[in-house]
């Protein structure tokens, strides 16, 4: 039995946003199994409570979570004005989904597509410092004193950025770098080594919060259990 907060019921059956939902309660206008409460504090079962509001029976809506190993030349939004192709048409599903955070154009690898607003938040609200690992392909060797001002931090947008690790994962080629970021800026990765005088080639994701593509290929796409997103909550809790 899983129990849950009236109005996060409420917010994550799509009925309204969490506030609104508040007002609903208020106002008497929100029944549980027969009786209308007028406290937004109470729990829910919702695989077995009756919960109806204007006397209509409210469903929670199930919950999709798809990995997708985002490949070149794809829009990370639901549409695009410029009638590029998005993420969007790369799968199939019968709920309506959208990305978690961006990819730039050409920039490929792990992105979550999910309809669960809470979780999609958690991952990317700058309090949470969850990690993303990049892989960049620069435009000439990382110089180790440029290395140690990256981690060190510099600053962008007038303010100390840094890279939280870097690393090179293939030995003696100091042009492919692996970096760990908690920031979730725009184009926050190309432009710490653009204020170098560094050009990204090519930037993958290879990790965003414990999500990782393991064997997708670029295109391809899986769905995760609701078990494997309690692990990446507890993994960055």
């Amino acid at each position: 039995m899983t129990q849950m907060r009236l109005n996060k019921f409420l917010s994550a059956a799509g009925v309204a946003s969490r506030r609104k939902s508040e007002e609903y309660i208020e106002q008497g206008r929100v029944s549980i199994n027969g009786t209308v409460v007028d406290s937004f504090a109470v729990n829910v079962d919702p695989d077995n409570d009756e919960i109806m509001l204007d006397g209509e029976l409210i469903k929670q809506e199930k919950k999709v979570y798809i990995l997708l190993n985002k490949p070149k030349g794809t829009v990370t939004t639901t549409d695009d004005d410029k009638h590029r192709k998005t993420v969007m048409d790369l799968i199939k599903t019968e709920k309506a989904v959208f990305p978690v955070g961006r990819l730039d154009y050409n920039t490929t690898g792990v992105l979550l597509l999910t309809n669960d607003g809470d979780f999609a938040n958690f991952l990317t609200h700058p309090k949470n410092k969850i990690t993303r690992n990049y892989v960049a392909r620069l435009d000439k060797p990382l110089a180790k004193g440029d290395r140690e001002r990256l981690e060190k931090g510099i600053y962008l947008d007038r303010r100390k950025s840094f890279f939280k690790e870097i690393a090179f994962p293939i030995r003696n080629n100091y042009r492919v770098v692996s970096v760990n970021v908690v920031e979730g800026r725009n184009h926050f990765v190309k432009r710490m080594f653009q204020a170098l005088g560094y050009f990204v080639m090519d930037l993958e994701r290879t990790n965003f919060g414990g999500l990782q593509l393991k064997d997708l290929k670029p295109g391809e796409y899986r769905r995760l259990s609701n078990g494997e997103i309690q692990k990446i909550v507890k993994l960055n809790e």
